[in-house]
């Protein structure tokens, strides 16, 4: 995992040097207020009908959506953006279900340095819309609104070189993990402490609603065209948590990495590919092992990665 984050930071920085030559340098003299954002929603359909070599048909749909809002005035700044998105999926064996789901607010405040340096202050909050349950079993949520829901507190520099990039590296970052559903706090999903238990499996104290955590935090974000048609938008976020009470896990760093490419093919037309890459130590994922001829059920962390291509339409205002 710590050279997945090491390869990660190095995309990161190519990157940066790959565009340098198309990227619009910031205007630090132009003071005032800047508003913009994109949305897209996109269709996949799978028909078939006595298909001899099988399968099922499919629909789905995924909207996505991105809005920010900059402030500027002599050396200091602030920018807000708010990232959200959901999509389903149905097919012709199994019920509607969603296969996309997140909201996430970032807020930064700064302070010119010096040259592209600012000191910087974050707020970054994470959560979902809807009940997200382990299909097929679809009686028990495995999550919801604010179950979990992230929130980080960050003081640090923030290095803006251009109008597309930016990173963010604070080593005093405070996060909260909130679990309001009794049931998973119980249970001691994402990370919380469980409830404390009778012989006879009655609950003695509840689960804990809230997990503290104070570490390291890094994130990075780029956005801006590739080429005439095609943008990108890509987030990534880093925490390294220096409180685990578990030594040996200390050294362990929380990914998420989010990527949005864009291609139009004309105003409204666009292809649309969404990768969404997870690593929490203290999420637990179902896992099946073979021992001995015989296969085994257990849970444990496992990398988490998502992707959506689609069809559909898109603008930006």
């Amino acid at each position: 995992m710590k050279r997945f984050v090491l390869s990660v930071i190095g995309f990161f920085i190519l990157s940066n040097i790959s565009f340098a030559q198309i990227a619009i340098e910031e205007d630090t003299t132009v003071n005032g207020w800047k508003k913009g954002g994109f949305f897209a929603l996109s269709f996949n359909q799978v028909s078939l009908t006595n298909w001899a070599a099988g399968g099922e048909s499919a629909l789905s749909a995924t909207a996505l959506g991105s809005a920010f809002v900059k402030y500027r005035k002599d050396d200091l700044y602030w920018e807000t953006v708010l990232d959200a998105g959901y999509g389903f999926i149905t097919t012709s064996s199994q019920p509607l279900r969603k296969n996309e789901d997140k909201l996430e607010l970032n807020s930064k405040f700064g302070k010119k340095a010096k040259g592209k340096f600012y000191y910087a202050g974050m707020m970054n909050f994470r959560t979902q819309f809807a009940p997200g349950f382990d299909f097929p079993n679809d009686s028990t949520e495995i999550s919801r609104f604010l179950a979990p829901a992230y929130l980080s507190l960050a003081l640090g520099m923030d290095y803006k070189p251009n109008n597309w990039f930016s990173a963010f590296i604070s080593p005093a970052t405070g996060r909260a993990t909130f679990v309001f559903d009794q049931n998973l706090a119980d249970a001691g999903q994402f990370g919380v402490t469980a409830a404390v238990r009778d012989d006879a499996g009655v609950i003695i104290t509840a689960g804990e609603n809230v997990r503290y955590e104070f570490g390291a935090y890094i994130r990075a974000r780029l956005q801006g065209d590739i080429a005439k048609n095609i943008s990108i938008i890509s987030n990534l976020q880093l925490f390294n948590n220096y409180t685990d009470p578990i030594a040996e896990q200390r050294g362990n760093i929380d990914v998420n990495w989010e990527t949005i490419i864009s291609i139009k093919a004309n105003k409204w037309l666009t292809t649309t590919l969404f990768t969404n890459l997870i690593y929490d130590h203290d999420i637990d994922i179902p896992v099946t092992r073979t021992i001995d001829g015989v296969e085994v059920q257990g849970v444990g962390p496992r990398t988490q990665f998502k992707e959506v291509l689609g069809i559909g339409l898109s603008f930006k205002f």
